[in-house]
C-alpha cells in the first residue's frame, strides 16, 4: 500500500553551513493488513520520514506512492488517521466538542458522528473528562483524546508517532489491545516508538533507522524466531554445579536478591531440555527470562551501539 524508493531528505543548514541529511536512499514499503513499527535512536529520521508518508514534506529525491497516489493526493482524497508525539489541541476546547468537530474534519456522514464520537469516547476511557476542557486535562488524558480522535476516522492509513507517551502502565497495555481492533485487510497501520517491547507486542515487523539510513528490518512474525539462539538469565534458589555442563558455555551472572545467576545461552528446545534436567535434579529455578528480546538484540546490533 506504502512504499518508498530510495528517498532521500536533505535540509539546509546555516550552521555550519552545509546540507543536512535527514534520510539517505530508503526503500521501504507497509503492505495493507499489517502493523509495521519503525525503531530507531534519537535523530534517526523517524519524524522526517512519518512527516514524507503523511506529505507534510516531499522528498528531495526518490518517490513515494500510497496506493498508487502522491502521499498528499492521497490525503487529499482518502484521508489518514494520525496521531503525532505531542497532541496539539486548541486548550479552550472542549473533549465531546473537540471529537465532534474531529469527526467532522473525517469526513463521517452526520448520521454516524454522535455514534461514533460515543464509542470513540468509551474506548479510550474519557467519559469523565467530558466537561473539562484540552487544558485541564492531564498530559496522559490529551494523549487518550488524540487517539480517540485517530479513533473516527474510516482511513486506509494509520500512523503513531510514540503513541503510549505520557500513558500510564494501564493504558499502555489498553493501546496494545487497540491496536488490535485497528487492524482490517484493507488497512497499513505504521507505529514509531522508541518503546522496543511495544513494538514487539504489536508489530509484524520493524524497520529500524539510524542517522536516516535503513539498517534492519526484523521480521516478527517468521517461523524462524523459534529456533534462533537466546540469551537467557537463569536465577536459582542455591548454587548447582552442574549448570556448565547442562548448559555449555554458561557464565556466572552477578549474584540477584533471588538467588545464584547464571547466563545461557541456545536454541529453546536445547534450553527447555537443559531446564528439565535441573528440576528432575532437584534445582529450584526462581526465574528464567530472556536477557535481551529479538527486537532489542537486533536494534543494539542495528545502531552500533
Amino acid at each position: 500500500m506504502i512504499q518508498l524508493h530510495d528517498v532521500t531528505k536533505t535540509y539546509r543548514s546555516l550552521i555550519p553551513p552545509k546540507p543536512v541529511v535527514a534520510l539517505a536512499g530508503m526503500t521501504l514499503s507497509f503492505g495493507a493488513g499489517e502493523v509495521v513499527g519503525i525503531a530507531g535512536p534519537n535523530g534517526a529520521g523517524k519524524s522526517t520520514m512519518l512527516s514524507i508518508v503523511l506529505g507534510f514534506l516531499s522528498p528531495t529525491s526518490g518517490s513515494v506512492d500510497i496506493d498508487g497516489m502522491k502521499p498528499r493526493r492521497f490525503v487529499e482524497r482518502h484521508g489518514m488517521a494520525y496521531v503525532p508525539e505531542l497532541v496539539a489541541i486548541p486548550p479552550w476546547w472542549r473533549v465531546t466538542g473537540a471529537l465532534n468537530r474531529f469527526a467532522v474534519l473525517s469526513g463521517l456522514p452526520k448520521a454516524e458522528r454522535a455514534h461514533r464520537v460515543e464509542e470513540a469516547i468509551e474506548s479510550m476511557g474519557l467519559e469523565e473528562h467530558l466537561g473539562k476542557s484540552v487544558k485541564q486535562l492531564s498530559k496522559g488524558n490529551r494523549q487518550r483524546l488524540g487517539i480517540a480522535q485517530a479513533l473516527l476516522s474510516d482511513a486506509s492509513v494509520v500512523i503513531f508517532d510514540e503513541p503510549t507517551h505520557g500513558l500510564d502502565p494501564v493504558w499502555s497495555d489498553r493501546f496494545r489491545d487497540l491496536v488490535g481492533t485497528l487492524r482490517r485487510p484493507d488497512r497499513a497501520i505504521v507505529i514509531a516508538s522508541h518503546n522496543l517491547n511495544e513494538l514487539e507486542r504489536v508489530a509484524d515487523r520493524v524497520a529500524i533507522l539510524d542517522h536516516g539510513r535503513l539498517t534492519r528490518v526484523t521480521d516478527l512474525q517468521a517461523e524462524s524466531q523459534t529456533r534462533e539462539t537466546r540469551h537467557y538469565l537463569l536465577v536459582l534458589a542455591t548454587d548447582i554445579e552442574a549448570v556448565p555442563e547442562i548448559f555449555p558455555g554458561a557464565t556466572r551472572a552477578p549474584a540477584t536478591d533471588q538467588g545464584v545467576a547464571w547466563t545461557v545461552d541456545g536454541e529453546l528446545d536445547f534450553l527447555n531440555r537443559g531446564l528439565r534436567t535441573l528440576l528432575e535434579g532437584g534445582a529450584s529455578v526462581r526465574s528464567f527470562a530472556p536477557r535481551r528480546s529479538r527486537l532489542e538484540s537486533e536494534f543494539h546490533e542495528a545502531v552500533g551501539k
